[in-house]
């Protein structure tokens, strides 16, 4: 049992094995073994299910392994070998409860040579893998690579060599990049190793990579020590080892990191989870989710919940001010503002998001629309959300709506109305500027008198302060 990967909330573990699968099965004909088939366990209170046999359409009569898993554990990566004897990554889409036809990557990720591990960061478009194609720039052996899918072209860019920090004149393997989006682990036989892989830690500094430390014993051994991941928490990793008291020839291993911690401390990022649903009938809702840089106004992250579950999980790394916008067809859009500063360590956060019809009658929060303290001027960091809602009503080109503002009770009655009528304006202005007609656009200030949570907090009075967005006619 070996090259283990985990989803980032540690709810799915999944790894590969030779383990005998079924009667009448036949060895590999190189290594006399039973063929390598990819097993999947479940995190039930605490403890690991019975692993399963992930079966058709992923595994077939010859060997399949396990390259990566994302961290949402949609989307597994699978290695298969060439009748030449090197490999290729696949990959396979969770589609409700099961798993997509098996596909491989095109060039420029594989090659004519040996491409295995796959790693996929927290943004859903990096990724990192494992080569040994012999091109100007390598160093010998098998190197890590990394890749940026370009969305507009939607192709895989030429991969770049992560450079001679990382990659020796021996052989790399095995590569994960943690959902802090700077954190990566590899296994390698250089960097004077203890023996055989070691695994080691390099941290992202602007365009380079910090000289990889050897994490050391007990987790490294004279043997090789490979697969490493770690869980988004960083209290637990995972990784395959040869050690005296194992089972087999290679095992699985769980490492607990106690206080004060040996390797890794602890992460800078947010765990954001829950499900997506219809906000009348309760149906779980496959939907876009897409995460948003609101200083730069950049999409950094795209995802899917799951088309049965409903389930979604993202990663967010400390030190920014993200929008979450969630849109599904027939469904007005629902948006998070998630802002995260610098200093924020590990936290897990669930939230549930149900979506509203299209139709007469419903509205949302604006959550990712910002003013100033007791002004009415738009910042810039509501450009995104602001742009969103133009597509929407440009999209439907009938739509009559009303843009309300909404105080906490801080003030005046007649200041408060005055200062949340003039953010309603504002609203209103930017969408005439772009060339929606008055004709369908109403706003209203409400001031205090329409709270949706206790005034006797900061927590409450901040929900209060808000742009809402309502569907007069459709």
């Amino acid at each position: 049992d070996y090259v283990s990967t985990i989803s980032a909330d540690e709810s799915i573990l999944m790894f590969t094995s030779r383990r005998k699968a079924r009667d009448g099965e036949e060895f590999d004909e190189y290594t006399y073994e039973y063929l390598e088939d990819i097993y999947i366990s479940y995190n039930e209170n605490g403890e690991w299910s019975k692993p399963k046999n992930l079966g058709k359409p992923v595994n077939t009569p010859r060997n399949d392994a396990i390259s990566g898993l994302s961290f949402d554990g949609q989307r597994l990566f699978v290695y298969r070998d060439d009748e030449k004897g090197n490999g290729d990554i696949y990959e396979s889409f969770l589609e409700g409860e099961k798993w997509s036809e098996v596909t491989k990557f095109p060039a420029p990720i594989n090659t004519e040579y040996h491409e295995s591990m796959a790693c996929l960061a927290y943004d859903g478009k990096t990724l990192y893998f494992v080569s040994n194609r012999p091109e100007t720039g390598a160093f010998g052996g098998r190197d890590i690579y990394m890749s940026k899918w370009d969305k507009r072209r939607e192709i895989w860019r030429k991969p770049k060599n992560l450079g001679r920090n990382i990659n020796t004149k021996y052989n790399e393997e095995s590569v994960f990049i943690h959902p802090d989006g700077k954190t990566l682990y590899f296994s390698s036989q250089g960097h004077n190793s203890m023996g055989g892989y070691d695994i080691f830690k390099s941290t992202a500094k602007g365009r380079s990579w910090s000289k990889p430390k050897n994490l050391g014993y007990p987790i490294n051994s004279p043997d090789d020590d490979v697969a490493f991941v770690v869980s988004a928490s960083g209290r637990h990793a995972y990784y395959s080892s040869v050690q005296n008291e194992g089972f087999g020839r290679r095992d699985l291993y769980k490492i607990t990191f106690i206080d004060p911690p040996t390797e890794p401390t602890q992460p800078q990022l947010t765990l954001l989870k829950g499900v997506v649903s219809d906000a009348i009938t309760a149906e779980k809702l496959e939907a876009r989710i897409e995460i948003i840089d609101n200083t730069l106004n950049e999409v950094v992250a795209d995802f899917q919940s799951n088309s049965t579950s409903g389930k979604y999980l993202v990663t967010l790394p400390s030190g920014k001010n993200y929008g979450i916008v969630v849109t599904a067809e027939g469904y007005l859009f629902h948006s998070e503002n998630v802002n995260i500063p610098a200093s924020y360590g590990y936290q897990e956060v669930e939230k549930n998001i149900e979506l509203n019809k299209l139709a007469a009658g419903s509205k949302i929060v604006l959550n990712n629309i910002f003013f100033d303290f007791d002004m009415a001027t738009l910042r810039p960091e509501s450009t995104a959300e602001l742009n969103r809602l133009f597509k929407l009503i440009q999209e439907n080109g009938s739509m009559k709506i009303e843009i309300s503002g909404h105080t906490d009770n801080k003030g005046s009655d007649t200041y408060n109305q005055k200062l949340s009528e003039n953010r309603a304006r504002s609203v209103v202005g930017f969408l005439t500027e772009k060339g929606v007609t008055k004709e369908r656009l109403e706003f209203q200030g409400y001031g205090e008198s329409q709270p949706i949570a206790t005034n006797d907090t900061e927590e409450g009075q901040q929900l209060n302060r808000r742009i809402e967005f309502k569907i007069l006619s459709k």
